[in-house]
């Protein structure tokens, strides 16, 4: 298979296990050529892409905006923070405005749920969500595949423990989806607070002792606590938190093997995670950070059909 099997890539629920093996196998081929000396290819040279940002973001959109940039394509970057949509602007008038411009791709950031899906169904450009609101983030999910299968060789019968504020995070129910899809055994674990009372019916396990959790798993996946999407206390302290979720080098060296720690980042050092796990052997954060910029390569170039 050398296509994917859909127009867009709204989220990883949407697709299928081929395409996701499609898309890590596309992304190991660019993965060499961001190594090489000239990281430059010129796949998507007549295509203009837009990066619609209506939330912040650093690192998603540096990713994507250096993917855009290695495959040669034309990019133009919109912010909702400096545009019209302060003046009242809609979605769809901003949008459209920017296709007038005669744009092939958009990647766009939302903070309402399904905003990516309403977009794919009004206009005629590829659509690539780069995360809605609470609900997904499906490139993320890709590199973290890409990065586990990079690590231990494959995916299938591993386990992965995904920890901390699950209800909040759209990384988690992408790489959910994914790596089950996959034919991985997936975990939760957090306090009850922060885990959705559906979250069992997709398959996965619940664990609210963070020892248990780890000494269970292949992978720990470690996950912000985000404190900006929470309008009420979800647990005491900070303090208290870190105490019980938090995971330091202390707890890490105590378990009975070697485990593979990573974080969708921004990292809150001292928070989930201590600078010395975020910065030890054990962790492949930076390797994330890293695949990002070829998976979104391997999407990007496989959505405008150049495959």
């Amino acid at each position: 298979m050398s296509k994917l099997s859909t127009k867009h890539l709204l989220g990883i629920k949407e697709l299928t296990a081929d395409d996701i093996h499609l898309i890590l196998s596309t992304a190991e081929s660019f993965k060499e050529v961001i190594n090489r000396p000239i990281k430059k290819v010129p796949s998507l040279r007549d295509i203009t892409i837009a990066n619609l940002f209506f939330e912040n973001s650093t690192r998603t959109k540096l990713s994507f905006e250096l993917a855009e940039k290695r495959l040669s394509a034309d990019v133009v970057n919109f912010s909702s923070s400096s545009s019209s949509v302060k003046k009242g602007e809609t979605l769809i008038d901003t949008v459209n405005n920017i296709l007038a411009m005669k744009v092939d791709m958009v990647v766009m950031r939302h903070p309402n749920p399904g905003a990516a899906v309403f977009l794919s169904k009004h206009i005629d450009a590829k659509i690539i969500n780069a995360g809605d609101g609470a609900h997904e983030h499906p490139t993320q999910a890709l590199l973290d595949a890409f990065s586990i299968k990079e690590k231990l060789g494959s995916i299938r019968g591993k386990k992965i423990v995904i920890v901390g504020d699950v209800l909040h995070s759209r990384v988690a129910l992408s790489n959910i989806f994914c790596l089950l899809k996959l034919g991985a055994e997936v975990m939760v674990c957090g306090p009850t607070t922060l885990i959705p009372k559906y979250i069992s019916s997709l398959g996965v396990k619940v664990e609210h002792n963070l020892r248990k959790a780890l000494e269970w798993c292949d992978v720990a996946n470690m996950l912000r606590i985000q404190l900006e999407r929470q309008e009420i206390k979800y647990f005491p302290s900070i303090r208290e938190y870190t105490m019980l979720f938090g995971l330091n080098k202390q707890l890490l060296d105590s378990l009975s093997k070697k485990i593979v720690i990573m974080h969708p980042g921004p990292i809150n050092r001292g928070v989930e995670i201590t600078s010395d796990v975020a910065d030890s052997d054990q962790s492949i954060i930076l390797e994330q950070v890293e695949n990002g910029v070829a998976v979104r390569m391997a999407v990007l170039f496989l959505l405008a059909g150049r495959a």
